[in-house]
């Protein structure tokens, strides 16, 4: 899977619009299943886009660092604008 691909997935589930998500937060909010959101942070994860942190049992995911969340900002921005 290519970078744009992955931001993309990332853009296209809104994941990472608070830091320090932990999991069930991130599926509830999402309104998804939570073995489709592990697979997709697995993707991110491999990529180095997204981090981990974990809390006891559970984990807390965060974008890398700015330089991804400008990159995940600037795909959700470039995705609503008109062609």
């Amino acid at each position: 899977m290519c970078l744009y691909e992955m931001v993309s997935v990332s853009a296209q589930t809104k994941a990472f619009e608070a830091a320090g998500e932990l999991l069930h937060e991130l599926v509830e909010r999402l309104g998804m299943s939570q073995p489709l959101v592990s697979s997709h942070l697995r993707v991110l994860r491999g990529a180095r886009l997204v981090g981990v942190e974990r809390h006891g049992r559970e984990a807390a995911y965060s974008l890398a660092d700015q330089h991804v969340a400008h990159i995940v900002a600037d795909a959700v921005q470039h995705s609503k604008e008109e062609s």
